[in-house]
């Protein structure tokens, strides 16, 4: 077994947040998450508001999580399974340390 993490980050739309808490729970009840607001700033102006497209910035919710390297194709698999078009953006990271001071 492998003691090998990664560092999962999504950027979802807020209108997703409680569906993804739910999945979250049920799929990283070992090691947790969080969550916190964000403005996502990119030049793609499709889906923003008027609003969003005057200030350039568009709200989402990050959450970021450890996963074991042997689990993370099946989070993967399951979120791709879940939100297949909803727009999330991801990034996963190896993760050099972590702990708890």
């Amino acid at each position: 077994m492998s003691n090998e993490e990664y560092l999962v980050t999504l950027n979802i739309p807020p209108s997703l947040e409680e569906m993804m808490v739910d999945n979250l729970l049920l799929l990283e009840s070992e090691h947790g998450f969080s969550s916190f607001q964000v403005y996502a700033h990119h030049h793609e102006n499709q889906g923003l508001s008027l609003a969003e497209q005057v200030t350039g910035r568009q709200k989402r919710v990050r959450f970021q999580m450890y996963v074991p390297k042997d689990e993370l194709p099946a989070l993967l698999a399951q979120l791709r399974q879940e939100f297949s078009g909803s727009g999330i953006q991801y990034w996963v990271l190896p993760v050099i340390a972590n702990g708890v001071l």
